[in-house]
């Protein structure tokens, strides 16, 4: 398989995520004075994401000047490369405001119309994912498992939902969970949690509706290579979309095909 990135690149980018990591904690332990505005009901950003996020960018720029930078809170570097790095600062900021552990720094890479690597940093749980395209899946440098199959008797799922997805759509979704694939839920509030606890087998799978990009971008490629897939169809997505997608163990997504097909939109 083509590397995405070398041993160095890899390196340099999970120093970043840990690096982000501090600076966000810095934040987290002084939660009385973070300032905190809305983006919408129940969507927020802190001055953390921001400075968190201009943090990873201007370094990115600097080891890797050729590349493009895309970022949730609006940083947008044009490249020459045809890579793209792709910033969520903090994936969970709900979590993170409230005092939660389920917040997470995520750094992928686009190139050639997917995500092909990825680096996770979760700073409150220590949990450091890297892997990609010729880069193996590791959680704090030791290799993962691959995951596979669908044990019916003890099926989970994690759920995610945007906060302008109607009620309706969420309430279906989750009927469809219970009664239709005879499952049990998660709803932990971050897609890059969700998908952390999908590699290490805590659920088979997960649904998100109304995700972004960013939220799996770093994710996605290193679930590829412990036999995690998804329905996503990058060939029709744009950067700033949002997505409703599965992900999961081949058996999972068949279970949950019938709500979630591949190449499904909102």
């Amino acid at each position: 398989m083509t590397l995405t990135v070398s041993d160095d690149e890899a390196s340099k980018i999970e120093r970043l995520a840990r690096d982000a990591g501090a600076l966000a904690l810095s934040h987290f332990r002084t939660l009385a004075t973070v300032s905190v505005e809305s983006k919408g009901h129940l969507d927020l950003v802190t001055a953390a994401d921001q400075e968190v996020e201009a943090f990873i960018t201007k370094r990115l720029i600097r080891d890797f000047p050729d590349d493009g930078v895309f970022g949730e809170e609006g940083a947008a570097h044009q490249g020459t490369s045809g890579r793209t790095w792709v910033i969520d600062p903090i994936d969970g900021t709900f979590n993170f405001v409230r005092g939660g552990d389920q917040w997470a720094i995520s750094i992928g890479l686009y190139q050639g119309g997917r995500p092909s690597f990825g680096v996770i940093h979760a700073p409150v749980r220590d949990q450091t994912l890297v892997g990609g395209d010729g880069v193996p899946a590791t959680l704090n440098g030791v290799p993962m498992a691959a995951r596979a199959g669908l044990d019916e008797n003890r099926a989970a799922c994690g759920v995610g939902f945007h906060p302008v997805i109607p009620v309706a759509q969420r309430l279906h979704t989750l009927q469809f969970v219970l009664e239709d694939a005879r499952m049990s839920f998660r709803c932990c509030g971050s897609a890059t949690i969700s998908l952390i606890e999908v590699a290490l087998g805590q659920v088979d799978g997960y649904l998100g509706t109304g995700e972004s990009t960013w939220d799996l971008m770093a994710a996605l490629p290193i679930l590829e290579q412990i036999g995690i897939v998804s329905t996503v169809d990058w060939s029709a997505i744009e950067l700033n979309a949002k997505i409703r997608f599965a992900c999961g163990t081949p058996e999972f997504l068949e279970a949950v095909a019938p709500i979630v097909p591949f190449g499904a939109t909102l």
